[in-house]
């Protein structure tokens, strides 16, 4: 367990290592949405998965008022973003795996009546698709790090008190030592005060000997 472990961490401790700055930037494109090929904004959102991204993309799109639905890509019918234009708008949303394992790409195009929003037809309202966009890819890279954090955490939580405990019985073992070392003095000096004692008490009894021999001589000696 301990070995798997270790060679989970490894890898953990090459990023931590060689990480680099993150940063969120929002391209235009031309890029498949909706009936065909048209102008659109993609974003790569980084370590949150497909299933999160959606889901918070349709909450997004309700909370402008919109009808959601979705199949292939996450339609948006009748948002009302003011940032964006004064009218509603039509929001097509497209999500799919981005070059490396922990990329996914957001392609979003806004229809504005029955023109595709570009940073050509209408800067002001591009720029601030743009912020929403980046935004939100900001937003779901961040709390996707931090549902990673606290995995991490956990996992730390765990090694430190798995670390406590060792320290804990190694205290407990040096207590028992220095335990058993007094206990050990103890008897070393309980054997010599035994000894000496043992030598005095056959002196006393060398001399008892000899006086039970004195007057068991003399007992014999009576005529």
């Amino acid at each position: 367990m301990k070995r798997y472990l270790l060679l989970f961490l490894l890898p953990l401790f090459g990023f931590v290592l060689h990480a680099q700055k993150i940063k969120i930037s929002v391209d235009e494109k031309n890029s498949k949405i909706g009936d065909g090929s048209h102008n659109c904004l993609v974003v790569i959102i980084y370590d949150a998965s497909k299933d999160d991204i959606e889901k918070e993309w349709r909450s997004k799109m309700k909370s402008y008022d919109a009808k959601v639905s979705s199949k292939d890509e996450i339609f948006a019918d009748n948002a009302l973003i003011k940032t964006i234009s004064d009218n509603t708008c039509d929001v097509y949303a497209r999500i799919e795996k981005g070059s490396n394992d922990n990329e996914m790409k957001l392609t979003v195009g806004f229809l504005l009546g029955e023109t595709w929003l570009s940073s050509s037809s209408n800067a002001t309202a591009y720029k601030a698709a743009e912020v929403m966009v980046k935004e939100f890819a900001k937003k779901m890279t961040q709390d996707a790090l931090g549902d990673k954090v606290k995995e991490q955490q956990k996992i730390l939580d765990k090694l430190q008190n798995e670390k406590q405990d060792l320290e804990k019985k190694n205290k407990n073992l040096n207590n028992d030592i220095a335990d058993y070392q007094a206990k050990i003095k103890k008897a070393q000096d309980d054997i010599k005060s035994n000894e000496d004692e043992q030598s005095k008490k056959k002196s006393e009894v060398e001399a008892q000997q000899k006086a039970v021999d004195a007057v068991k001589a003399r007992q014999s000696s009576v005529e």
